[in-house]
C-alpha cells in the first residue's frame, strides 16, 4: 500500500530498540516481492499492482520510517533498502538454477503458509514466494552482513527458509526473530476499525482519527499497548497500570497511549492539534485559548460579518450543512451550536462580538465540530 499501518509498528518498534542497543537495522522495502505477494495469512491472492505503483508506495515508507529509525546515526546509521533493486534483474534459469535448487518441494508444502492455501488453491506465483524471501536474506547476508531478520509469526516460514539458504550455499549463521501477531482482547483484528485500516499516513486516517483509535483501547489491552508501542519505562507503565486498577474511568492509562504514538508518528504539533480538537469536542467550556490550538475548518472576513453573516450562511462556510436551507432546518431544530450557545434564530446575524478571540465554534450535535476563523 501507499502507507505503512498501526499493524507495522510493532517489528518497526522491534528495529528502532535493536538500534538504541547499537545495532544497524535495514528495514526492507518488497519492491520485488510486492510483484508477486505473500500467502501468508491471507485466504486468497492478493491483487497484483503494477510496477509504478508499487515504486511509489515503496518511496512513501522512507518519511515513516525516519520517525522512528535513525539514517544519520554514527556508526549504526538506519537503511532503507528496496529489494526490487536486485530481484527484478533476475533471469528465471538463473534464479531456479541458483536459488531454487536448494529447497524441497515436499518442505515447501508443509510451510503454514502455504498448507492453509491448498484446498483454495495457490498459485506458482504465491508458492514461489518463500524462495524469494529466502533468496533476500541471502542477498543482505552477503552485502550487508546481515544475521538476523525479524518479522511477524506469520513470517516465520519465509525466514527459516532464509537461514537454510544461507547455510546451505554459504556455511554461514543466520538467525530469525518473530514477534506476536497483535490481537485484541475482544477478539478482534488489531488495526482494524468500522472506517477500515488504520493508517500512519494522515491522508488515509486523520491525525484525530489515529489519536483516538488509541484513545478507545480496552481496558485489558491498555498496558500491553503501552509496553508494544512507547518508549515509557517500566516504572511509568506500573504507575498507569496501577491507575487503571484504582479509577478505569479515568482512562489514564488510554490517555498516555494515544498522546505517545501520536507523537512517534505524527510529532508534537500534530499531537497538540488533536488535543486540542478533542477538548473542544469532549471538554468543559469552550475558550479562545482553546480555539487557538486548532487549525480552522474554514474563514470569513471580517467585513462580510460586519456587512452582515446570517447564522445559515456561517454554518454552510463551517462546512456543517451542504446548502442554506438545509443550515435553516438544522437551526430551527435545535441542532446547531455557536460557542456552546445554541442558535435558535435562523434569520440572526453572527456578530463580531460572539467570537472568541478570532474564532467562531460551530457544533452540528456533539461530534461534528468546526473552528471558523476571522480574517481581516
Amino acid at each position: 500500500a501507499s502507507s505503512l499501518h498501526v499493524g507495522s509498528l510493532l517489528p518497526i518498534m522491534a528495529l528502532a530498540r535493536l538500534q538504541r542497543f547499537g545495532h544497524t537495522p535495514i528495514a526492507l522495502v518488497g519492491g520485488g516481492t510486492g510483484m508477486i505477494g505473500d500467502p501468508s495469512g491471507k485466504s486468497q491472492e492478493r491483487a497484483l499492482l503494477s510496477i509504478e505503483e508499487i515504486d511509489a508506495n515503496a518511496r512513501g515508507m522512507r518519511a515513516q520510517l525516519e520517525r522512528f529509525l535513525d539514517f544519520n546515526a554514527t556508526p549504526n546509521a538506519a537503511r532503507m533498502v528496496n529489494n526490487a533493486d536486485w530481484l527484478r534483474h533476475i533471469g528465471l534459469l538463473e534464479f531456479l538454477r541458483d536459488t531454487g535448487k536448494h529447497f524441497s518441494v515436499n518442505l515447501m508444502m508443509s510451510r503454514e503458509s502455504v498448507k492453509r492455501r491448498l484446498e483454495e488453491g495457490i498459485s506458482f506465483t504465491e508458492f514461489s514466494y518463500q524462495l524469494l524471501q529466502a533468496h533476500d536474506y541471502l542477498h543482505l547476508f552477503r552485502t550487508l552482513k546481515c544475521t538476523l531478520q525479524m518479522g511477524g509469526s506469520d513470517q516465520w516460514g519465509n525466514i527459516v527458509a532464509g537461514t537454510d539458504l544461507i547455510r546451505r550455499v554459504e556455511n554461514g549463521k543466520a538467525h530469525g526473530l518473530v514477534l506476536p501477531l497483535v490481537t485484541t482482547t475482544a477478539g478482534t483484528k488489531f488495526g482494524k476499525t468500522e472506517a477500515g485500516t488504520v493508517w500512519l499516513d494522515p491522508a488515509r486516517t486523520s491525525e484525530r482519527d489515529f489519536y483516538q483509535f488509541w484513545l478507545n483501547t480496552d481496558d485489558r489491552d491498555v498496558i500491553k499497548y503501552l509496553k508494544f508501542f512507547t518508549w515509557l519505562d517500566r516504572s511509568a507503565i506500573d504507575a498507569l497500570e496501577k491507575s487503571l486498577q484504582e479509577d478505569p474511568s479515568a482512562r489514564a492509562a488510554q490517555r498516555r497511549l494515544a498522546e505517545e504514538v501520536t507523537r512517534s508518528v505524527h510529532g508534537d504539533a500534530a499531537l497538540t492539534q488533536v488535543q486540542g480538537d478533542a477538548a473542544l469536542r469532549f471538554g468543559g467550556a469552550t475558550t479562545a485559548e482553546a480555539l487557538q490550538q486548532v487549525t480552522p475548518s474554514a474563514s470569513v472576513s471580517l467585513s462580510k460579518i460586519r456587512a452582515g453573516l446570517a447564522n445559515t450562511e456561517l454554518v454552510t462556510i463551517a462546512g456543517l450543512a451542504r446548502s442554506k436551507s438545509e443550515a435553516f432546518r438544522l437551526i430551527e431544530q435545535g441542532g446547531i451550536t455557536l460557542n456552546d450557545v445554541t442558535v435558535s434564530d435562523p434569520r440572526g446575524l453572527v456578530t463580531e462580538a460572539q467570537a472568541l478571540g478570532n474564532r467562531y465554534k460551530v457544533s452540528k450535535g456533539r461530534r461534528n465540530v468546526a473552528v471558523v476563523e476571522i480574517i481581516p
